[in-house]
């Protein structure tokens, strides 16, 4: 037999310390202090010192070195995603003056019988910055002895990193000479290396080799370069190098307006899948500009809005970029015969900047060929400098066809020499052709009385007279009110219809009737069948 569970009292019970107990005097000294002993507690505790504030230069030295450690690790472990930030921190080290941190880099990264090296040296000088902060020590570099670093596990990709810093910083001193020095050795050194390691530095390397020449105003001399690298770029299946590569090379034809040659580039290449979202901003915007001067207005706006919703939305980070888009993106929309709204105009960065465009947008609007003239002609090196003054050229037409609109709505009939005086044209002659065609292309409906020299509007009989309009609203007024009394006949509830064989009858005869019937039915349909 099992035993008898034991009772409450025989369980055992739980012993509290005492009150003096050594336990419980230890709990009481571990309770926080409150009050004047707080504040003692706080007082007798050493405060922590203050953290100083970091140099700017010292600290872009170090993220330096921590960047070419990031190159080694990525080469070695071949994840080259991690170049990616790499490249994006060039942006960054660019607003920082750590040129005596570079040139230790350039010292313990470059061998002396390379030849970018004496490039390097004699533009990046030393010491023009004090990289030591207070007291301490000046940082020493992460020289290749103490990384381990070797060609095969970065040290090329390093110096392609350091070489793009110091031209970037020799662009920014405004020294274009030694700067096409430097490209030029740069791209005789890099441009041999088969590594998929270098992709996204070499990229950044061909963008910056071809600005040089740009601000030399020797673009040209670039092509030959450029195309051989695109195909390079293709063979190698190159995405970010094939992307940035098209983008300079349809720069480069739009920058000699050579429209022709950028249009067929554009068509015989595919921009690649796998891009960023800057170079792809860029891509949309030069194939806008491509379409706008071929006429295709439609598909150039399109491509000009993806253009500007891609570009970087911050206050100042593209705000170039955006800005000459904007502008194309204006002109284009006004040759298409539409208005830009006004909140294009009211952007708080932009709007300064777009104020000649804004006048332009008013005489095109109002059909204001006198106004539309001089606001051309106040601006004209803008429009050069913008290269939007073959579109501005065009937008002549518009102005004159919305000024024909408002004169065919306000005079049945007017002379040739009253429409020159109103459009601001030179003569009549002039008038009747502009007529003439605005009548071919559907602006206006009117014929042109050459003989008596006048142009008289086609009136429509159906909108002069009163009395039709009237009827044709007491129709619409009619059906309206049908439609109701309909919708309100179909929601009442029919009527109750007399069945005589439902009369007296329950529930269950209804359906054995119903069942009756139905398999009457089907025999009917059966001996119809086998007739």
């Amino acid at each position: 037999l099992a035993s008898p569970p034991p009772s409450w009292e025989s369980l055992p019970r739980p012993s509290w310390p005492a009150a003096n107990s050594p336990a419980a005097m230890a709990d009481k000294n571990t309770e926080k202090p409150t009050g004047e002993e707080a504040k003692k507690a706080e007082e007798e505790t050493p405060k922590k010192e203050e953290e100083k504030p970091v140099d700017p230069a010292v600290k872009a030295f170090n993220d330096l070195g921590a960047s070419a450690k990031v190159i080694m690790n990525a080469v070695v472990s071949r994840e080259y995603r991690g170049l990616t930030r790499v490249v994006r921190s060039i942006a960054g080290l660019r607003r920082v003056p750590f040129e005596s941190g570079l040139r230790k880099y350039v010292d313990a990264w470059f061998e002396d019988n390379d030849p970018l090296t004496p490039l390097l040296q004699a533009n990046i000088q030393a010491g023009d910055v004090d990289m030591t902060s207070g007291t301490e020590e000046a940082p020493q570099p992460m020289t290749v002895e103490n990384l381990g670093m070797t060609v095969k596990n970065g040290l090329v990709e390093v110096q392609a990193y350091v070489a793009i810093l110091c031209l970037v910083r020799v662009l920014d001193k405004k020294n274009l000479t030694a700067a096409k020095e430097i490209a030029d050795a740069m791209v005789a050194k890099f441009k041999v290396q088969n590594r998929r390691s270098l992709d996204a530095l070499t990229a950044q390397m061909w963008f910056y080799y071809a600005r040089v020449y740009e601000l030399l105003d020797n673009a040209a001399e670039t092509r030959g370069e450029l195309l051989a690298a695109y195909r390079t770029a293709s063979l190698h299946h190159d995405a970010m190098g094939q992307a940035t590569l098209l983008n300079l090379l349809l720069r480069n034809y739009l920058h000699y307006n050579l429209y022709d040659q950028a249009f067929k580039l554009a068509q015989k290449t595919t921009f690649p899948e796998t891009r960023s979202n800057a170079q792809y901003a860029r891509y949309l915007f030069y194939i806008g500009r491509i379409k706008a001067v071929r006429l295709e207005y439609s598909e150039a706006h399109s491509k000009l809005l993806q253009a500007i919703r891609k570009a970087p939305q911050g206050p100042q980070i593209g705000r170039g970029f955006r800005l000459a888009a904007t502008k194309l993106a204006i002109v284009v929309e006004l040759l298409m015969g539409e208005i830009p709204s006004r909140s294009t105009f009211t952007q708080r960065e932009l709007s300064t900047r777009l104020k000649p465009y804004f006048a332009i947008t008013q005489a095109v609007r109002l059909g204001d060929l006198s106004a539309f003239s001089a606001v051309q002609a106040e601006h004209e090196a803008l429009w050069r400098k913008d290269k939007t003054l073959t579109l501005i050229n065009r937008l002549r037409y518009n102005v004159i066809r919305a000024g024909l609109r408002n004169v065919n709505l306000s005079y049945s009939k007017i002379g040739f020499a009253d429409v020159a005086a109103k459009l601001g044209l030179e003569s009549h002659e002039e008038a009747s052709g502009v007529i003439a065609k605005a009548i071919v292309d559907g602006v206006i409906d009117a014929k042109i009385d050459h003989d008596a020299g006048f142009v008289q509007s086609k009136s429509d009989s159906t909108l002069d007279t009163v009395g039709e309009r009237s009827r044709a609203l007491h129709r619409r007024i009619a059906f309206c009110l049908q439609l109701h009394n309909d919708s309100v006949r179909a929601m009442q509830y029919p009527e109750k219809q007399d069945d005589k064989k439902g009369d007296g009858e329950t529930a269950d005869q209804r359906r054995e009737r119903e069942n009756q019937e139905l398999a009457g039915g089907w025999d009917d349909d059966d001996e119809d069948d086998f007739i």
